[in-house]
């Protein structure tokens, strides 16, 4: 019988030996080695020799001997090795933050709290909007563009309207370019509220918001008196506008637009001479003229570093050429001037408001091509033919002649550009759409580069970015 005692005499093989002859042989220089400690640093056996006081002398030694261990002493190789262990740490900002402006993701690099590399992800968004726009008559396209900014709506159905005007070479009248003036202005002040004054809220200052939020409400009470909706309005055609305005409501504009400087006031005694506003924005975000228009940037990022360009005045369209008004610039390109420019912006936009209201002239609202735009309902019910047009305008839409044209607009958060490529077809071959916002935040990197964490917050705030548009 072989025996649990005999199986104690069985010899394991030779690696087994070797094995645990390593493993002693471990064991034993594992035993000289330092006891360590719960930081991970060598527990020092601090001793009082005889005739001595525990004091600075023998804490140096005991020190010299931590960094005997460490490797921190005048060795260059020893101290190269410890520079490269240093690394930047890496975040992300975003998509859920609440200064995020969107669905906006930030890789960002950091050393300490310097901003060293920013990576924005963009797409987070995306609905494929130009792809959609080829499968839609002109008509039914246009409500894609509300969706774009969706803070300034107006002025994004503007740029396709006029870009399928000039494929289509029709002159809108004069009142219905009033009307566009007008309601672009009205939008711009729409955007300003929401860029501004989130932009202050951001920062720590919460009441301006409030205040801003009851103008906005004004504004978009004349959306819906207009339009129906106070959002995606659909408003502005192609040939003019959907309907005339109704009565009263350029009486109740001009009440608003005579208290709403009031308000500016108010807000600019509150924030721009405030010392802890002066701090989050001035020399933040700084950009040069040079690197405004080497990043393709517009509008206010653009003026706001001193260049004097507006499209409203370079390229007039609408009634633009036959109002008066001032071009706001900047001097230093950082926060604080293009919180200045936005400022400025609101009275220049008042001015042009005030001259559309006094210089509007009556007439019709829109073509009296009615293959292009739908007849009034009244004539539907006595003349055949214009209940037909409407029916195939609404339906089948209509036939935009073989071209191609960029179209672009004074945005209220910069150039806002439309490519248009027809086939002669009632739907378009080709509509690339240029936001602002997406090269405003390709540009972002080179920006927030140097500046502190705290300070991309401020800078997000002031590109006033929405990503309808960036993501489309």
């Amino acid at each position: 019988m072989f025996s649990i005692r005999n199986l104690a005499r069985v010899k394991a093989p030779s690696r087994f030996f070797s094995v645990s002859s390593k493993l002693r042989a471990g064991h034993a220089e594992e035993s000289v080695k330092p006891f360590h400690n719960a930081m991970g640093r060598p527990a020092q056996k601090y001793s009082v020799p005889e005739g001595q006081v525990l004091g600075k002398t023998t804490f140096t030694e005991a020190m010299d001997e931590v960094d005997m261990v460490w490797g921190r002493d005048d060795d260059p190789k020893k101290v190269e090795k410890q520079n490269t262990k240093i690394r930047h740490f890496t975040i992300n900002f975003g998509p859920q933050h609440p200064a995020a402006h969107g669905v906006l993701r930030l890789i960002l690099e950091l050393h300490g709290e310097e901003i060293v590399r920013s990576d924005p992800h963009v797409g987070l968004l995306h609905r494929g909007t130009e792809k959609l726009i080829e499968s839609k008559t002109y008509m039914q396209a246009l409500p894609y563009f509300d969706r774009l900014d969706y803070v300034s709506m107006m002025t994004n159905e503007l740029v396709f309207a006029l870009a399928v005007e000039k494929l289509l070479n029709v002159e809108v009248p004069l009142r219905a370019k009033y009307i566009r003036t007008m309601f672009g202005e009205i939008t711009r002040i729409l955007n300003h509220c929401m860029s501004v004054l989130s932009h202050i809220m951001d920062v720590g200052g919460l009441t301006p918001f409030l205040w801003g939020f009851e103008e906005r409400e004004k504004l978009m009470e004349f959306y819906e008196r207009v339009s129906g909706a106070r959002l995606h309005t659909a408003y502005v055609r192609p040939g003019g506008v959907s309907q005339d305005l109704p009565a009263g409501l350029l009486d109740d504009i001009y009440m608003w637009a005579t208290q709403f400087g009031d308000r500016i006031d108010e807000t600019e005694e509150l924030v721009t001479d405030n010392r802890i506003w002066k701090n989050r924005t001035q020399d933040v975000g700084v950009v040069t003229a040079e690197d405004a228009l080497n990043y393709s940037m517009s509008g206010v990022m653009l003026r706001g570093s001193g260049v004097p360009y507006d499209i409203r005045k370079a390229q007039p369209y609408d009634a633009y050429e036959l109002v008066d008004f001032d071009v706001a610039v900047g001097l230093n390109g950082d926060c604080y001037d293009r919180y200045l420019v936005r400022m400025v912006e609101f009275r220049q936009s008042l001015r042009i408001i005030e001259q559309c209201i006094n210089d509007m002239p009556e007439g019709p609202v829109k073509v009296e091509d009615y293959k292009i735009s739908p007849p009034p309902r009244s004539l539907m019910k006595e003349d055949m033919e214009a209940l037909i047009h409407h029916f195939l305008l609404f339906t089948k839409g209509y036939a935009v002649p073989q071209g191609e044209t960029y179209t672009v607009i004074e945005a209220p958060k910069g150039e806002m550009g439309v490519y248009v490529v027809s086939d002669g077809s009632e739907r378009p071959y080709r509509c690339k759409i240029r936001a602002p916002g997406f090269a405003h935040l390709g540009a972002f990197d080179h920006v927030a580069r140097g500046n502190l964490l705290a300070d991309a917050v401020a800078i997000i705030g002031t590109m006033d970015l929405v990503f309808g548009e960036v993501d489309r």
